[in-house]
């Protein structure tokens, strides 16, 4: 058996959990979450605590057990504590702005590149070379983190651009002209 789908989820005080077939909602603190899961993953709530079971070992139903109960227990996580992701942007002239709608980026491009986050995340502009992605969702928090790094990858050579928080850029040797006469 799967070890991670084995593992109960504790319910934590304050959050709400409704199973209605496939379909599983979350209600806590910070918001609620619906996510609907396979029809043969089999979800319950006993004693506190979430449960999710597989009805065979074949394949498919092993590699769906341990995902619906990472699935599941993050959006326990999202509604009780959030999730977000930090960007750093490098480089000389590269800068984030807060806009009434979102973020304007200025990124060595000609234009300013203005990005509205979706309905459920919150941007925060920390610095002009910081940015905090948050929100209840841990997928969504990724994609749009995701999203906004695209912009300005990080450049191996110089190392300018977007990237997260603690995020090591493996760094290339220029030309040398070792070889010129």
């Amino acid at each position: 058996m799967s070890r991670v789908g084995k593992k109960p989820i504790p319910i934590p005080q304050g959050v709400e959990i409704v199973v209605k077939g496939r379909e599983v909602e979350v209600t806590g603190v910070k918001g609620s979450l619906r996510r609907t899961f396979h029809p043969t993953m089999e979800i319950s709530i006993e004693d506190k605590q979430v449960f999710v079971r597989r009805p065979s070992d074949s394949k498919l139903h092993k590699s769906l057990h341990g995902v619906t109960r990472t699935q599941i227990a993050n959006m326990v996580l999202g509604v009780v504590e959030g999730f977000q992701k930090v960007l750093e942007i490098e480089g000389v002239g590269y800068r984030a702005q807060k806009d009434e709608k979102g973020v304007n980026f200025q990124l060595g491009f000609s234009h300013l590149i203005k990005f509205s986050p979706p309905e459920g995340i919150e941007l925060e502009v920390e610095s002009p070379n910081k940015v905090v992605v948050k929100g209840i969702n841990k997928d969504v928090v990724g994609e749009v983190a995701a999203k906004i790094r695209s912009f300005r990858k990080p450049n191996p050579y110089t190392g300018k651009g977007i990237r997260y928080a603690g995020e090591w850029i493996r760094r290339k040797a220029g030309k040398t002209g070792v070889g010129l006469k």
